[in-house]
């Protein structure tokens, strides 16, 4: 791997983990909506915090693009994973969030795995998908906007990780377009190309469910059961269809460390606690009775 693409990997981590941070603690600022609402994201956007949060995941949103160009989809999406553990650190130290041992060690077995997946990587052009792979993401885009106007009934944990894990498809999806995408060397091919839109429609959607899951649970249910189920599809469509390679005689690495990823996010969906509802609900019973909020609350 270059070191263009450590730099790529490395800032990408950082933008993903602050994005994850800021965005949550503005949607938990937020009513909470029991219905596949796009206005959440017009209200969010009136939280300074959710627009911070946003540029950082726009800025995390181009570095993945770029890391995709050349390396495969099960190292940048498990990177994106990475980010979950950036989110946790922060909460720590800004949010004075509460980790549970076990947390900590599906922290340290998730950049364990990561490592692992640097290791075995092998950079590699992606191949193009044919009309039948865009037609099945424009499928894929519908199936999950449908089954997320029945999720957004769920609520508490429950809604955190269905809708996080229907954000996570979605920008599994998203990740899926994007990898041939950055192949495309010419501009005007580059915005005529249908996986460009298509790669915007499912990062909305994907965006919505986000912000939704984040209000009703931990912010780190949320995000670990997104990057659980995002990790798994686009990992299999690279290497069977997009030209995703492993460094010969490291395929058991590269096994090793997805499953060591994929073993510590949806261990993190049980061990995480909800930090921001305790603290919403607690503002509004006091506003019920009419005593005065706290200026300051932590996460």
């Amino acid at each position: 791997m270059s070191a263009t693409g450590w730099c790529f990997l490395a800032a990408m981590i950082v933008a993903y983990g602050v994005a994850n941070l800021l965005q949550s603690v503005a949607a938990a600022r937020t009513t909470v909506h029991h219905t596949f609402d796009p206005g959440l994201l017009l209200r969010l956007a009136s939280h300074r915090t959710y627009l911070l949060g946003l540029g950082c995941q726009m800025a995390a949103f181009v570095l993945a693009f770029l890391a995709r160009r050349d390396l495969p989809l099960f190292l940048v999406q498990a990177s994106v994973a990475a980010g979950l553990g950036v989110t946790a650190i922060l909460g720590v130290a800004v949010l004075k969030w509460r980790l549970p041992a076990a947390e900590v060690a599906l922290l340290v077995l998730l950049f364990v795995g990561i490592a692992a997946l640097v290791l075995s990587a092998r950079p590699a052009t992606s191949k193009q998908l044919g009309a039948a792979g865009t037609v099945a993401l424009l499928v894929t885009l519908v199936v999950v906007g449908v089954v997320g106007v029945f999720a957004v009934r769920l609520h508490g944990a429950p809604g955190s990780v269905a809708l996080g894990s229907l954000a996570g498809l979605a920008f599994s999806a998203a990740a899926v377009a994007a990898r041939p995408l950055a192949a495309v060397h010419s501009v005007e091919a580059f915005l005529r190309h249908p996986l460009l839109y298509l790669l915007v429609a499912h990062s909305v959607v994907g965006q919505l469910l986000l912000g939704l899951a984040m209000q009703r649970g931990s912010t780190t249910a949320a995000v670990a059961a997104m990057d659980a189920a995002g990790a798994v599809p686009a990992a299999i469509v690279g290497l069977l269809l997009l030209n995703d390679k492993i460094w010969p005689g490291r395929e058991w690495l590269a096994g090793l460390g997805f499953l060591a990823t994929l073993v510590a996010v949806i261990g993190l969906t049980r061990y995480a606690e909800p930090q921001h509802q305790h603290a919403v609900a607690d503002r509004r019973a006091r506003a019920e009775v009419g005593i005065p909020t706290p200026a300051r609350r932590p996460g």
